[in-house]
Parts: C-alpha cells; sequence; structure tokens
C-alpha cells in the first residue's frame, strides 16, 4: 500500500487570500507549489493602479510574501508559469524577473490567455525546492 504524501497548508495575510477552493501555497516534502497570484493589494483586494510592470511587481511581491511565510524566498523557485492576457508584455515579465532574480533563472513558461480574475493582465504561479 501507497503511504499518502503529508503535507502543509501555508497562508499569510501578506498576500491576497485564496478567491475560490485552493490554498495560497501547499508544501509537500521538500518542494513548495504556490498558487497563482495576480496582482492584487492584500490590504484591500483590489487590483494595483499602474501599468503593466507595476502588475508585474504586485505579482513577483504576492508570491515572495507566500514564499516567505513558508520560511523561503523566490530564490528557491525551479519553475514559474506567467500566463498573459497580451503576449506583448512579455519583454515587461523579462525585466521585473531580471531585476528581481539572479542567474541562473529558473525555468519559466508563458502562456497567453483570454481573460484573468479580476481582469488582471497577468498571474504567475511557481514551484520551489527546499532544502
Amino acid at each position: 500500500m501507497i503511504k499518502p504524501i503529508s503535507h502543509q497548508i501555508i497562508e499569510t495575510k501578506e498576500a491576497p487570500g485564496a478567491i475560490g477552493a485552493y490554498s495560497q501555497a501547499v508544501k509537500a516534502g521538500n518542494t513548495l507549489y504556490i498558487s497563482g497570484q495576480i496582482p492584487l493589494d492584500p490590504a484591500t483586494g483590489d487590483l494595483v493602479d499602474g501599468d503593466i510592470e507595476a502588475q508585474i511587481e504586485r505579482v513577483f511581491d504576492n508570491l515572495a510574501a507566500v514564499a516567505k511565510a513558508a520560511g523561503t524566498t523566490l530564490a528557491h523557485v525551479v519553475k514559474f508559469t506567467i500566463y498573459l492576457t497580451d503576449m506583448a508584455d512579455f519583454a515587461a515579465v523579462n525585466t521585473v524577473m531580471q531585476a528581481r532574480l539572479d542567474a541562473p533563472y529558473p525555468a519559466r513558461a508563458a502562456v497567453g490567455v483570454a481573460a484573468l480574475p479580476k481582469g488582471a493582465r497577468v498571474e504567475a504561479d511557481a514551484i520551489l525546492v527546499l532544502g
């Protein structure tokens, strides 16, 4: 019989709460899975004002807050998935990532989507390996 993997739910008020039936993050073994973050201000629950770079910065702030709640940082990310409603914003993602992360950079996928929750222009999730 296969023993189920134990996991820990990660939650923080420093990032927006879940909008639906999911957790901000789940830690299973030495892997942390951070759910998709959109550019919501955790204090107000509203989308941040500003251009696409401001939205991307807020998304990375939210991802970093969830990582911190799990006792880690974005330096442990092995894979990001970025969702964009306009692939022309791809260059802005690169600009923010280069400013926030050190090389060598994690793996990444960028996916064009028709729409995101609350009218966001960007969403990102992350997988981190700890220890």
